[in-house]
C-alpha cells in the first residue's frame, strides 16, 4: 500500500528530475565527436570501426539499449527477455546480420558477474551470429567498460568463448542505382555531458536512482514518455546528419524511436494532415482517437519543416510493457520494427514504418 502510494506521488517528479540532469547534450561537443568518429572509421577502418560493404541482398537487424540487469527489481530488461529471445531466433534463421549499438549491459547499476549469471541464454542467442561471424558488438555510455577496462577482452571471451572486438561505431556501404548511400551507425552518446563525466549524473544513478527505481519499481522507458516530441539530444543527431551528403544516421541512447528523422508521434500528425486534405474520415477518425490517447493534455502539433529522412534511432530493448524496437535493413528497404506479446502472450513481430532506400 505505501509502495503504491509513493509509486504514484514519485514516478513523474523523480522521471522529470532524472531526464532534467541526466542528458545534456551540447551541440558543438556532439557535432564534433560525431564527425571525428565518422572520418576515422571511413579513412582509417579498423580500431573505431569497421567500414563494411553491403548489398541488397544482405539483411541487418539493429538493436541497442537492454540494459541487461541481474533480473532484480531494477532490471529494465526482465520483461522484454522472451520479446529479445524469440526476436533473435527469428534473425538468426533468416541470416541477418545482428549489430547491437551499445548499452546492451547495465554497467551503471549492477557488477559484471550477476549481469552474465542472470543472462546466460540472451548470451547464448547472441553467440549464434558470432558463430555465423554476423554480430557487431558498439559500446554505449552504460557499458563503456567493455571499451576501457582491461579485463574487459578477457570476460568478453568468458561470455561468448570466442575473441570479439568491441567498436565505437560501424559504417555500412551500399550503392543504390548506381548511387552510394552509406549507413553511419554509433550508440549516440557522444556530446552527451551524462556520458562525458557529468559527475552528478553518475551520482544519482548509482546512489539514488537505482535504490528508488528498484524500491518503487519504476522504468523510465515507457511508451507515454517515449513517444513525446523529438528529445535535444536526438534534434543535434538530426541536424548533424542532415549536412551530410548521401549519409544515414543510425543511432540509440535516447530510447525514443525516430524514423525518417520523425518519431512515431510526429508521424502521426503528418498522417492526420494527409488524411484530412483527403477528407478521409475514418483514418481521420482513427488517427485523432490514437493521438488523443498518446498526446498529454493541451500538447500542440508541432510545426514542421522540411525534415530531410537521413535520421533513424532504434529505440530500446527495455520498454516498461516488454516491447522492443529496432531498425531492420534488407530487401532494399528500411523498417522500423515492434516485437510485443500478442493476445496469447506470445512475441510478435510487427512492421510499424517501412520505405524503400
Amino acid at each position: 500500500m505505501i509502495r503504491r502510494f509513493l509509486q504514484k506521488l514519485l514516478r513523474k517528479p523523480v522521471i522529470n528530475l532524472s531526464n532534467k540532469y541526466s542528458s545534456r547534450p551540447d551541440k558543438a561537443r556532439v557535432e564534433s565527436a560525431l564527425t571525428d568518429l565518422y572520418e576515422k572509421i571511413m579513412l582509417e577502418p579498423g580500431k573505431k570501426g569497421p567500414c563494411i560493404e553491403i548489398t541488397a541482398d544482405d539483411k541487418i537487424i539493429i538493436f541497442s539499449d537492454q540494459h541487461k540487469g541481474a533480473r532484480d527489481l531494477s532490471d529494465d530488461f526482465a520483461l522484454a527477455e522472451r520479446n529479445y529471445l524469440a526476436a533473435l531466433a527469428y534473425y538468426n534463421s533468416e541470416n541477418y546480420l545482428y549489430i547491437t549499438l551499445g548499452d546492451s549491459e547495465e554497467l551503471w547499476e549492477n557488477l559484471l558477474e550477476p549481469i552474465i549469471k542472470a543472462n546466460r541464454g540472451t548470451f547464448e542467442a547472441e553467440k549464434a551470429f558470432l558463430n555465423r561471424n554476423a554480430f557487431l558488438k558498439i559500446f554505449g555510455n552504460h557499458d563503456l567498460y567493455w571499451d576501457n577496462d582491461p579485463l574487459a577482452s578477457f570476460n568478453l571471451t568468458r561470455i561468448y568463448n570466442a575473441s570479439i572486438k568491441i567498436y565505437e561505431g560501424v559504417v555500412l556501404k551500399i550503392t543504390i542505382n548506381g548511387k552510394l548511400l552509406t549507413f553511419f551507425l554509433t550508440h549516440g552518446h557522444q556530446g552527451d555531458l551524462q556520458s562525458d563525466g557529468n559527475w552528478f549524473s553518475k551520482w544519482f544513478i548509482s546512489t539514488i536512482w537505482a535504490p528508488l527505481q528498484a524500491f518503487l519499481i519504476i522504468n523510465p522507458n515507457t511508451p507515454a514518455f517515449d513517444d513525446q516530441l523529438k528529445s535535444d539530444h536526438n534534434r543535434i543527431m538530426y541536424e548533424w546528419s542532415a549536412k551530410q551528403l548521401n549519409t544515414i544516421l543510425i543511432t540509440g541512447h535516447t530510447h525514443q524511436p525516430v524514423f525518417a528523422s520523425l518519431t512515431y508521434l510526429e508521424r502521426l500528425y503528418r498522417k492526420l494532415a494527409a488524411a484530412r486534405v483527403t477528407a478521409d474520415k475514418t483514418e481521420i477518425n482513427k488517427l485523432e482517437r490514437e493521438l488523443k490517447f498518446r498526446i498529454r493534455k493541451g500538447e500542440m502539433p508541432p510545426n514542421f519543416t522540411s525534415y530531410k529522412p537521413n535520421y533513424f534511432n532504434t529505440g530500446c530493448c527495455c520498454f516498461d510493457d516488454g516491447d522492443i524496437t529496432g531498425i531492420e535493413i534488407g530487401e532494399g528497404n528500411i523498417r522500423l520494427i515492434k516485437w510485443e506479446y500478442n493476445k496469447n502472450g506470445l512475441p510478435e513481430r510487427v512492421i510499424l514504418e517501412e520505405t524503400s532506400l
